[in-house]
This record gives structure tokens, C-alpha cells and sequence, in this order.
């Protein structure tokens, strides 16, 4: 009798995985809520998504249809999409989110109509990451947010390490500096500020910021470039700015450029400007002598990541198993694409 149990029992199990693999269709219907199309780094994980929609469709056997949607910085405009994707019932929604504290209004829309979803890029805020992240059975494709202020510091430690006196222009044996951070309450943001100043000194570099406070500019390269400008004239005696995005940068870069500085032109004066996400306008600064390093973050990774977590769950009901190349977090609700240092010795 137990050996007809057991054998009952394996052909149900064997006839219920067939079941589940009988149900994968031949299209997917996925909606991206996208916080602004004007990002260049988001611009560069949407090129992702799309190549990799394409690609894991192929080795899955199927069609995964993307429709993405520019809320253009306006939470208002992706609550208002939302409810429009909710009208639709697509498959599955991967969110960008416009305003990292209002997760929420998404959350309720989509668990109430029954579709699946996940965060990408910009974390909810550390008030609702629970209730928004893990309560709601979500997950979260980021970054680890200290990695990109750890590795500005170690490019920093490096230079000074190096030749202080490339960085300490005015030769007081400090490096004056400002830190334009992108946007207020943004954990990403927040430390990639703290931690590129706070590694670069545990490492020896004498640091000074010569304002009160880290430079908000939302990742805007004008408003990077207007805040800049104000600030140069206010105080030349900056020999460093970190930023927590490559627009920002070459944003500085460009009110710098005002002054005859940072020009890539032999023998014109440079100070060190040290960027985030190594888009291809910041790859071509640091290679035209204009601006100092950046930190990749791999927006095709990231794009990759996006499709395949959100296929996985679709057909396996599972947010990373069978995702090996991928390392699940303590949290058990996120995980994270690795940095990269680029600088003028490995540009290229």
C-alpha cells in the first residue's frame, strides 16, 4: 500500500510540473513605470530591457512585449499611468519610481488588481521599504548604495596617493571640496555623499568641504551646471566635486569650463571632478582630459536583471531561485548590480 502511495504521489507531482510548464504562454505582456526618459543612466537601462526582453524570450520560447512609460519626474503622471496600466491587466509591471516615499499609491493599485510587480534602480525610502518592498511580496533590483561613495573615496585615495599635488592645488595639504548629491531622501543618494568623503578620509586624504552642506541638485545636469557656477565664484579655491551621477558632473564640468578650466586643453587648470554611472557623455570627458573618473554602474546589468526576475516569477511563482548568477540579500527581498572603478587608466 505504501509503495502505491508513493508511486500515486509521484505522478502527481510529476503531472502538476507539467501542468505549471503547460501554462507558459507564447506572449508576456510587461509594463515599465520609467521615473524620467531623460535620465541618461535610465535611458541606458531601458536599452536594456529591450535587448534583454528580446534575448530571454528566445531562450524561454516566448515573446515578452515591453511598454515603458515617462512619468518625467512627476509622481502624479505615474500614479496616473498606473491606473491606466491597471485598467489593462498586463503580466507584470517593473517600477522606477518618480518619488521614492509615494511607493505606496502603486502598491495598493497593483495588489489589489492582481498584478505582479517589482522596484528597480531607486529604493523606497527606508520608512516604507517594508511595507512596500517586502510586505507586499515585491523585490527590489538595486545597488549597494555605499559601494559608489566607497569607490569615488578609493579613486580619490589613489590620486592623492599618488601625486597630492595634482589634487591640492593651492598646496595647503587639504583638498577643498563640494559634493553635489542628487536628490534629497534618496538612500542611493545619501550615501553615495557620505561615503565618498567619509572612505577617502578614513584612507588619509585630509578632506575640507568648503559649504555647509552637500549641493542638491536631482540629478540634473543644469541645474548641476547653475548651482556650480554660484558656488565657483562664491569659493575658487575648490580643487575637488564629487557627484553622485555623470550628469551632474558634466554639468560642473560645463560651469567649470567658464573659467578656462577643466577644457582637456594642454596647460589650461583642471580640478578633479569624480562622477556615478559611467554613461558614454562621462566615458568621453574622462578620455578628453575634462573630467577625472566615474563609477560604472551597469545599466545593461541592471536591464538584464529586470527581465529575468520578472519571467522567473511569472513562469516559476519564484523571485530568484534558479537565478544563480544572482546573490539574494540579507533582507530576502532584493539584490544588488555591482560597481565599477573607470578612470583615465582604464577608459578605454
Amino acid at each position: 500500500m505504501k509503495k502505491v502511495l508513493v508511486i500515486m504521489l509521484a505522478v502527481m507531482l510529476a503531472l502538476s510540473c507539467f501542468s505549471a510548464m503547460a501554462e507558459m504562454k507564447d506572449e508576456y505582456d510587461v509594463r515599465v513605470l520609467v521615473w524620467k526618459f531623460d535620465d541618461a543612466y535610465g535611458s541606458s537601462v531601458r536599452q536594456g530591457m529591450t535587448k534583454w526582453a528580446e534575448l530571454v524570450g528566445q531562450e524561454l520560447g516566448c515573446k515578452i512585449n515591453l511598454t515603458m512609460y515617462d512619468a518625467a519626474d512627476d509622481m502624479g503622471k505615474q500614479k496616473e499611468q498606473a491606473t491606466q496600466i491597471v485598467g489593462e491587466n498586463p503580466d507584470f509591471v517593473i517600477i522606477n519610481l518618480a518619488e521614492v516615499a509615494s511607493g505606496q499609491t502603486l502598491v495598493d493599485l497593483f495588489k489589489d488588481a492582481g498584478i505582479p510587480f517589482l522596484f528597480y534602480n531607486k529604493p523606497p525610502t527606508d520608512e516604507t521599504y517594508d511595507s512596500v518592498v517586502k510586505d507586499s511580496g515585491s523585490f527590489f533590483i538595486g545597488t549597494l548604495a555605499r559601494e559608489a561613495g566607497d569607490m569615488q573615496g578609493e579613486i580619490l585615495y589613489d590620486l592623492w596617493t599618488a601625486d597630492p599635488s595634482k589634487i591640492d592645488l593651492n598646496g595647503d595639504g587639504k583638498v577643498q571640496f563640494v559634493e553635489f548629491e542628487g536628490e534629497p531622501n534618496n538612500a542611493e543618494a545619501i550615501a553615495r555623499s557620505q561615503y565618498s568623503q567619509e572612505t577617502a578620509e578614513a584612507l588619509g586624504v585630509p578632506m575640507e568641504m568648503v559649504v555647509d552642506d552637500w549641493i542638491v541638485a536631482n540629478w540634473d545636469t543644469a541645474q548641476a551646471q547653475e548651482k556650480m557656477l554660484a558656488t565657483w565664484a562664491a569659493h575658487p579655491e575648490i580643487e575637488l566635486v564629487f557627484a553622485n551621477n555623470d550628469q551632474m558632473a558634466t554639468g560642473v564640468i560645463a560651469a567649470l569650463n567658464q573659467s578656462g578650466y577643466n577644457t582637456g586643453n594642454e596647460g589650461d587648470p583642471c580640478i578633479t571632478v569624480i562622477g556615478v554611472d559611467a554613461v558614454d557623455e562621462a566615458i568621453e570627458a574622462i578620455k578628453a582630459g575634462k573630467m577625472t573618473a566615474t563609477v560604472k554602474q551597469d545599466g545593461d546589468a541592471m536591464g538584464e536583471a529586470n527581465i529575468r526576475f520578472a519571467m522567473n516569477y511569472l513562469i516559476n511563482g519564484k523571485w530568484i531561485d534558479g537565478l544563480d548568477q544572482y546573490k539574494l540579500n540579507d533582507d530576502g527581498v532584493s539584490t544588488f548590480i555591482p560597481y565599477a572603478k573607470i578612470t583615465q587608466e582604464n577608459v578605454g
